[in-house]
C-alpha cells in the first residue's frame, strides 16, 4: 500500500474509554459537579505521583502556575528566571502576576534550563527560578536546588509535561516550594482539562485553595482576593480513572522510547534524546535533533504517514509579547531549529513502531 494511503500515525492520541465516560456520567447524576468529593479524592491520590504532602486541583496547568506564583507572593517588581524553550504559559504566568520573566538558555541534551545560565542572570530583583521539565525529561534539580539555596530563591517547578518523572528516585514537583501539573488532553494523563499544584507547605496549600475559590473557604466568608479557577468534579473523576492507568502508560512510553532509541541509533543526521544516569524520563514527547534538514524531515515523515511535530518552533523570547527584550539564547534558538518529536504514545502498536523507525531510516537529509 502506498504510504499516502496508509493510516496516519498521530503524534499524540488522547485516551477516553468507557471507564472515563462512566465516571463523568456518575458525577453528572450525583449533582455534585464542582469542587466536590471527586476533586478532594483526586488531590489525595495525586500525591502518590507528586511525592508531596499536599496537592491542590485547579482548572488548568496555566492556572496552576499563576496561582502558585500568587500564593508565593510573587508580584510587581519581582523577576523569575524561566527557560524560553517551553510553551508560552511558563512565561505568561509570571507576567499575569505582574512580575517579569527573565529568560535563561537551555542545556543542549535535556532541553531544560541550564543552571550555569541561571547563575549569570540572578540579580537583586530575582525571587524565583522556574525549571520546566520539558518533554518529560527532568531538569538538573540537584544543581538548581543548590543554586536556589545559595541565593535564597524559591523554586517553582513547571512539571506540566512530566507526570512521574524523577531525579534519583525523587519525583518532580517535590523539589521546590511548589510544582505544577497539567491535565490537558495531550498530556500523559488528562482530565479533559485541569491542573494541579503540589507542595509540602500546608499554609501555601491553604492559600492556594482560597485563591482558586474567590478567596473563601466558607461560603461568603471571603478572606482574600481570589479568582475562580476551580476544577470540576467531572474533570476530577476522569483524572482519577486516568491516574490509575498512568503507571502502565508510562512504562509503555518508556518501552516505546527504548525501541525507537535502538531503531534509529545508526541513522546519520538524527540524534536520539540522551538521558543521564539518575534521570527518569517519562517521554511526554520523544524528541530527536536533526541538525541539518529538520523541516525536510518533517515533510517526509508526514508524507509517509508519521505524524511528527515540532515543539516549539518559536521560542518564547521571540514571541510578540517578549521580543522587545532582545534576548540572545543560542542553544534555545538552535533547538527550535533542529528538534522534531516522533510518536511515542502508549497506543502505538509494534507495527506502528516499525513504520516510524523505517520512515526515519529512509529520510533523505542534506549532507
Amino acid at each position: 500500500m502506498p504510504d499516502q494511503e496508509r493510516e496516519m500515525i498521530p503524534p499524540a492520541k488522547p485516551h477516553i474509554g468507557e471507564a472515563e465516560i462512566e465516571a463523568a456520567v456518575a458525577v453528572l447524576r450525583s449533582g455534585r459537579v464542582v469542587q466536590g468529593p471527586e476533586v478532594a479524592a483526586f488531590e489525595e491520590e495525586f500525591t502518590e505521583v507528586s511525592g508531596t504532602a499536599e496537592c491542590v486541583a485547579v482548572n488548568s496547568g496555566t492556572s496552576a502556575l499563576q496561582l502558585a506564583l500568587m500564593a508565593m507572593g510573587v508580584g510587581p517588581g519581582d523577576e523569575v528566571i524561566v527557560p524560553s524553550f517551553s510553551f508560552a504559559a511558563s512565561a505568561n504566568a509570571v507576567r499575569l502576576v505582574g512580575a517579569e520573566p527573565v529568560f535563561a538558555d537551555i542545556e543542549p541534551d535535556s532541553y531544560c534550563i541550564d543552571p550555569d545560565a541561571v547563575t549569570a542572570l540572578i540579580g537583586p530583583r530575582t525571587v524565583a527560578i522556574m525549571p520546566v521539565h520539558l518533554y518529560g525529561h527532568p531538569a538538573d534539580m540537584a544543581r538548581l536546588t543548590a543554586l536556589a539555596q545559595r541565593h535564597s530563591l524559591a523554586i517553582l517547578e513547571d512539571a506540566c509535561q512530566a507526570h512521574g518523572a524523577q531525579v534519583d528516585g525523587k519525583p518532580v514537583g517535590s523539589f521546590g516550594v511548589a510544582g505544577t501539573f497539567s491535565f490537558y488532553p495531550t498530556k500523559n494523563m488528562h482530565a479533559l482539562e485541569g491542573g494541579m499544584v503540589s507542595t509540602d507547605d500546608p499554609k501555601l496549600a491553604r492559600t492556594l485553595r482560597l485563591l482558586r475559590n474567590q478567596g473563601m473557604e466558607q461560603r461568603y466568608a471571603n478572606e482574600i482576593v481570589g479568582a475562580n479557577m476551580r476544577m470540576t468534579d467531572v474533570a476530577a473523576a476522569i483524572g482519577r480513572v486516568q491516574l490509575r492507568q498512568l503507571a502502565g502508560w508510562t512504562e509503555q512510553r518508556r518501552d516505546n522510547a527504548a525501541r525507537l532509541d535502538a531503531g534509529i541509533a545508526q541513522v546519520d543526521g538524527v540524534v536520539a534524546p540522551p538521558v543521564p544516569a539518575g534521570a527518569r524520563h517519562i517521554y511526554h514527547q520523544y524528541t530527536v535533533r536533526i541538525p541539518s534538514g529538520r523541516d525536510a524531515a518533517l515533510e517526509q515523515l508526514n508524507a509517509a504517514g508519521i505524524g511528527s511535530a515540532v515543539y516549539y518552533p518559536i521560542p518564547i523570547h521571540k514571541l510578540i509579547p517578549y521580543a522587545h527584550m532582545g534576548v540572545d539564547l543560542p542553544e534555545t534558538d538552535r533547538a527550535a531549529a533542529e528538534v522534531l518529536s516522533l510518536p511515542v504514545h502508549p497506543s502505538l502498536s509494534d507495527g506502528d513502531l516499525d513504520r516510524i523507525i523505517a520512515a526515519v531510516r529512509a529520510l533523505e537529509l542534506p549532507q
